[in-house]
């Protein structure tokens, strides 16, 4: 019996990812694009975030609560921040090889390249480093949560949520009636992101199309050689690199990615990870990992486990360099790698991130930070990429801290997979 076709979710965003581009490309310079679609857009990833806070709260302290045992959580973040700085690591290698090995900037031409404007990302750095990275570090404890939760500022809400759930566990009885509120609150936002991925074909479609319109597609020839580099230094860290630590956990990268295909879909054509931050933290517990597992690494991977973010500021710092006809020394591209593995974390919430990282990196190694400006109008692009390979990387840290943990359910990961396929 022929299987009969199902018009999921990740085939409406599809759709909407393709009809975005195809309005984009036909309305090129047109700004009735952006008038009419950015409010579409713009709404579905205001509906994004008005529920990733919410979530974040309320399965964290679930999850913190049930375990009870600071000792096992401390455990747990040690062991968790020791596999990112691994991962991210060997993300920036994999990212100064891909240059040096193809060399994607060296004979371009700087005349045929076009400036973006980069001033809002410079005056974003010289707040970061006005303020200090130390400062990043202490702000992580939060003076006033309301503020800390308004602002999004993700690793404050992690420290509040793991002490919030410590202390209901620590009361016991008296904890219950709390305990019972938050899974509700959990229970309820699922449900509410359900209903708003329903919108996605139509938010992915909009901010496509107000994307394609403004850089058209001709303006990727002349980085060409960049943008197809990135994409397959991405497809080879995800297959490689991040299937094989999948397959030391005896898990398939390509399970992972099949059980995440709606998301990845998403995420790819909004360019955020947080767009799909409360889905993935709801399949990956239903793929056999343990829910305080779940809600203490994802999250905590948005600031620190961002390895297609410093794959792509490696990959494009060398780029710059070769463009500029700068020959780094191997020493000057170990200064590089150590002062990414530090600028790259606990800055996740902010705007242009891989921008800003890369601003505050270069002139360590005597790159011109202009260069970034001929990169501007195809950032958008290899966004989209480096967002992918975050999802799966912070998708497979729950796998690999559930294994380490020894409380990955193996019997539900191969049930779900199952019961994926045949939707399928």
């Amino acid at each position: 019996m022929r299987k009969k076709f199902k018009f999921t979710l990740a085939y409406q965003i599809l759709a909407g990812l393709i009809l975005g581009i195809i309005i984009g490309a036909v309305f090129f310079g047109d700004p009735a694009v952006e008038k009419y679609l950015q409010p579409i857009g713009t709404m579905f990833l205001n509906m994004i975030k008005m529920i990733v806070v919410p979530i974040i709260i309320s399965t964290l302290i679930v999850g913190v609560a049930g375990t009870g045992d600071i000792k096992q959580l401390g455990k747990l973040g040690g062991k968790t921040l020791l596999y990112f700085e691994i991962v991210t690591t060997i993300a920036i290698l994999v990212g100064l090889l891909s240059a040096n090995i193809f060399k994607p900037g060296v004979g371009l031409d700087i005349s045929s390249l076009t400036k973006g404007n980069i001033d809002q990302y410079i005056q974003t750095t010289n707040e970061v480093q006005s303020n200090g990275f130390m400062d990043i570090i202490v702000n992580i404890v939060p003076s006033n949560i309301i503020e800390s939760m308004a602002a999004g500022d993700m690793l404050a809400i992690i420290f509040f949520s793991v002490l919030f759930g410590l202390g209901i566990a620590a009361i016991g009885e008296k904890g219950k009636p709390v305990l019972a509120f938050f899974q509700g609150t959990a229970d309820a936002m699922f449900w509410v992101t359900n209903l708003i991925m329903k919108f996605a074909p139509f938010g992915v479609f909009a901010l496509i199309g107000v994307t394609v319109s403004k850089f058209g597609l001709e303006s990727l020839i002349p980085l060409g050689k960049l943008m197809i580099l990135v994409y397959a230094t991405m497809a080879f860290f995800i297959v490689v690199v991040l299937g094989v630590i999948a397959k030391i956990c005896g898990i398939n990268i390509f399970h992972i990615i099949k059980v995440l295909k709606d998301e990845l879909i998403l995420a790819y054509s909004t360019s955020s990870s947080e767009t799909v931050l409360p889905k993935v933290m709801q399949k990956m517990e239903r793929f056999g990992c343990p829910k305080d597992i779940v809600s203490f690494v994802i999250p905590t991977g948005y600031s620190f486990n961002l390895d297609g973010s410093t794959l792509y500021q490696a990959l494009a710092a060398i780029f710059i360099a070769q463009m500029y006809g700068i020959d780094l020394s191997i020493i000057e591209q170990i200064t590089l790698m150590l002062v990414l593995m530090v600028t790259s974390k606990g800055i996740a919430g902010v705007p242009g991130v891989s921008f800003v990282v890369l601003l505050a990196t270069l002139g360590t190694v005597g790159i011109p930070l202009e260069g970034l400006a001929f990169i501007a109008g195809i950032d958008r692009i290899l966004d989209m990429a480096r967002t992918v390979v975050n999802v799966v990387g912070n998708a497979l840290a729950t796998v690999v801290m559930s294994k380490w943990e020894g409380r990955f359910d193996m019997e539900k990961e191969r049930e779900y997979y199952a019961s994926v396929k045949r939707i399928a």
